[in-house]
């Protein structure tokens, strides 16, 4: 499965469907595998970023180059599971640990307000100023519990006890590019009403 010029076997498409728990069907990892195989045009069994450049709806992506950061070099399996939380069959939790990392610019497991503030930007462009972005952020940070000073990792995103938080930053920030599903909404909008009504 190094090679892409080679052909999948039963046992590999089940291997990968394994790999990204389920989050596609044998049918649909064929037809990543024939994508995968056309991005990666030097046949070497890794996609670079310049590759990922050539998809013309990857390129106009606003957060395309925090996605970079992921992407390059990913062999087939690491391309489908990187896929994966974008899948409708993904749970919320895996669609929030990969919201946390495209937050994590650095990798070094830590998020800043500066980090959310990048993504917010990049999401928005001009239509707000950096002073409403500011504010929206610090908004949406004090209603959760958390200040511009915090430091959030992962365990703030998807704990068992702390997952409204995820949610509710998940939605806030990254429905455009995610898409959501009726009950995700749902839960929402409950969360945004529970905030109005507890002073946390």
């Amino acid at each position: 499965m190094g090679n892409t010029s080679s052909m999948l076997t039963q046992y590999d498409i089940e291997e990968v469907q394994k790999h990204c728990n389920n989050a596609f069907s044998l049918q649909e990892i064929v037809s990543l595998y024939q994508r995968f195989c056309q991005l990666d045009r030097n046949s070497g069994g890794f996609i670079s970023a310049e590759e990922f450049m050539s998809v013309p709806e990857f390129a106009v992506n606003p957060l395309s180059q925090r996605l970079l950061r992921m992407l390059d070099g990913l062999n087939f399996k690491e391309f489908v599971e990187f896929l994966s939380a974008f899948s409708p069959r993904a749970t919320l939790q895996h669609k929030i640990e990969f919201i946390f990392k495209v937050y994590d610019s650095d990798g070094n497991g830590k998020v800043t307000f500066n980090d959310m503030l990048d993504v917010l930007h990049n999401l928005t462009g001009e239509f707000i100023s950096e002073k409403q972005r500011e504010h929206v952020l610090t908004q949406v940070l004090e209603k959760a519990g958390y200040t511009k000073e915090s430091l959030l990792v992962m365990s703030h995103f998807v704990k068992a006890d702390d997952v409204n938080f995820g949610i509710f930053f998940y939605c806030a920030f990254t429905e455009m590019i995610m898409g959501m599903s009726s009950t995700e909404i749902s839960s929402y909008q409950t969360i945004k009403a529970k905030r109005r009504r507890v002073k946390i």
